[in-house]
């Protein structure tokens, strides 16, 4: 779970970097330059849209859009961290983080039956879940476990 929350930081975190270098530049010019690139025809529906939002977005919407990645990036970074060193609020916000993306992928799921859709909420229910065991049960458990080693039972020792 901590690669995977590693792993989501340093995608978000290339993508803000993306975003800033893209600050006082024609974004029109650099999609199609993309497109161009990847051969994708400029005149195709999916093209035309893209060109369409480009010449929609300002440095102010680019600025914003890197900060928040920024902020969300930090934040997986700190939940790998936390989920790294077994940090009891870690495995909370993973649990909150999971939980809060459920209702929308039910939506998408209800809106647009796929089987990618299906393994998306598989996945995500299964890491939810498994953040809730961990907090619930699981460590509890453990740390029971651990103290009963340590400790010494003063009935069998006859005290």
């Amino acid at each position: 779970m901590a690669s995977f929350e590693f792993a989501k930081g340093l995608a978000v975190l290339l993508l803000a970097f993306g975003l800033i270098s893209l600050i006082h530049r024609d974004p029109w010019d650099v999609v199609e330059g993309t497109l161009e690139f990847l051969h994708i025809d400029p005149y195709r529906h999916f093209a035309q849209a893209l060109l369409e939002a480009a010449d929609r977005i300002t440095d102010t919407n680019l600025l914003s859009a890197a900060g928040i990645a920024l902020i969300y990036s930090a934040l997986r970074f700190v939940e790998a961290y936390g989920l790294w060193n077994a940090c009891p609020w870690a495995e909370w916000l993973a649990f909150a983080s999971g939980a809060i993306y459920l209702p929308f992928e039910v939506i998408e799921l209800m809106a647009t039956p796929s089987l990618l859709h299906v393994s998306i909420l598989v996945v995500n229910l299964a890491v939810v879940l498994y953040m809730l065991y961990l907090r619930t049960w699981g460590r509890s458990r453990d740390a029971r476990k651990d103290r009963d080693a340590y400790e010494p039972n003063v009935y069998e020792a006859g005290g």
